[in-house]
C-alpha cells in the first residue's frame, strides 16, 4: 500500500492581500514514487495563515478515500493549531484561553473535519530551508497568488 506525503505552503503578498496555496503530493511505495500531483489555488483578499490552512485542508479533501498521510508543513501556526491549541478551542467552544474567539475559525472547523476522515502526520520543517518539497509548494502557492496580484 503506498504512502501519502503532503507538502503545503502558503503565501500572501501585503498580509492581508492577495494570497495563494500551494500542495505538492506524492504516493510513495517502497521508497519510489509511484504518483504525484500539484494543487494550487488563490484568493484577492486574504491572510498568510488562511492560505496556509486552505493548503492543509486541500490536501487532506482531495483524498477521496481513508488514508494514512503525512502533512508537512512550515507554518508553525498549522501545526500547533492542529496538534495542540485546537483540543483546548473546542473544549472552550472555539474560543481561545483568555475566551476570544479563536482566528479563522471556519478553517479550523474545515481542518478538523477534513482531517478526521484520515491518519494524519503532521511534520514541521523550516521554510525557505533548501527543502525540494517545501520549496516546490512555495512556488505552487506564489503561482496561485499570482492572478490576484
Amino acid at each position: 500500500m503506498a504512502e501519502i506525503l503532503a507538502w503545503t505552503d502558503g503565501a500572501c503578498s501585503g498580509n492581508p492581500g492577495p494570497g495563494g496555496w500551494g500542495v505538492l503530493m506524492r504516493a510513495v511505495d517502497g521508497g519510489v514514487v509511484v504518483k504525484e500531483r500539484e494543487l494550487q489555488g488563490g484568493e484577492a483578499d486574504t491572510t498568510n495563515n488562511r492560505m496556509e490552512l486552505i493548503a492543509a485542508i486541500s490536501a487532506l479533501e482531495t483524498l477521496t478515500r481513508a488514508s494514512d498521510i503525512t502533512i508537512t508543513t512550515d507554518s508553525a501556526y498549522v501545526k500547533n493549531g492542529i496538534t495542540g491549541w485546537m483540543h483546548g478551542w473546542k473544549r472552550n467552544g472555539w474560543k481561545t484561553a483568555d475566551r476570544k474567539p479563536v482566528k479563522n475559525v471556519d478553517l479550523w472547523q474545515r481542518l478538523d473535519a477534513a482531517q478526521a476522515r484520515h491518519r494524519v502526520v503532521w511534520k514541521w520543517i523550516k521554510g525557505h530551508a533548501g527543502h525540494a518539497e517545501n520549496e516546490r509548494a512555495d512556488e505552487l502557492a506564489r503561482a496561485g497568488m499570482a492572478p490576484f496580484k
